[in-house]
């Protein structure tokens, strides 16, 4: 059986120093699958449904799976509002650099698309493209503080922000409010994607719900737009929500991850054990 193992990653110094939690699987011996790496979303974890599905599926088709909860988030230490999207890059980074495998599919959550796309353009600067092997974006919500908050802000919330440098919004996924900050608006500015054309030279498979209320399915379709590359495929599920947690939902990960896997350069071959 594949091993899997818990560990930390201590980074950062003084107000910044934070400890993530991570927890790894084991290929199995022989098996040549990329390593599947889970990016959630915006106050989510390495717990939720969708994260917990992917190492299943991993451990199914033999496959190595990196989940890790970025600071401020699940396990791991340091304030949720202290974070950025560049905090939380440059956990990934770093989760990554420690822990990720020689060939990677990165699966990306709501804010963890937006986490994938920046990480895959930190990665070919780095001359380090080649480790992505392919990317699900699942409800991906790149560009969301420019593009879906900051163009609803209400005066209410404007004037929260200016006087106490955040604002508050109730959500139906948990009884405590959603928290947007400044730093963390002002910061998405400085890492947006969707500007220009988007290149990742890797297959690409976008889920998303068209009932979704968060990160309206045509966000999805412009990111799509953007992306250069001819693999790109999208799937609309017509009843499909945000959390695309459902068991029919979580099939459509497997399926796409597996259609990924498969057309991935230098893809290997495994079936379920």
């Amino acid at each position: 059986m594949p091993a899997q193992r818990t560990d930390t990653l201590t980074l950062g110094e003084g107000a910044f120093a934070r400890t993530l939690a991570l927890r790894i699987l084991d290929a199995q011996d022989g098996n040549s699958l990329p390593q599947l790496v889970w990016l959630g979303g915006y106050r989510s974890d390495m717990t939720g449904t969708k994260a917990v599905e992917l190492e299943a599926h991993a451990a199914a088709t033999g496959a190595a799976c990196l989940r890790f909860d970025y600071s401020g988030h699940g396990a791991s230490s340091g304030r949720f509002t202290d974070g950025t999207i560049s905090l939380w890059l440059e956990d990934a980074l770093a989760v990554i650099a420690h822990a990720g495998g020689p060939r990677m599919v990165l699966v990306g959550s709501s804010m963890g698309g937006w986490i994938a796309l920046r990480l895959v353009e930190e990665l070919r600067r780095r001359g380090e493209g080649h480790r992505i092997a392919g990317l699900v974006l699942i409800a991906p919500a790149p560009d969301f503080t420019a593009a879906l908050i900051e163009p609803q802000l209400t005066e209410a919330q404007q004037l929260s922000l200016n006087e106490r440098g955040y604002f508050e919004e109730p959500t139906p996924y948990g009884p405590d409010a959603n928290v947007f900050t400044k730093a963390l608006l002002d910061d998405g500015r400085q890492n947006l994607v969707l500007t220009g054309m988007i290149e990742t030279d890797c297959p690409v498979h976008i889920l998303q719900g068209m009932e979704d209320p968060d990160v309206p399915y045509m966000h999805a379709i412009t990111l799509m737009e953007h992306l250069v590359c001819d693999d790109v495929v999208m799937t609309l599920i017509r009843d499909g929500d945000h959390r695309l947690s459902r068991p029919q939902d979580i099939e459509k990960m497997k399926e796409a991850i597996a259609a990924v896997c498969a057309h991935a350069p230098n893809a290997g071959i495994s079936t379920p054990k």
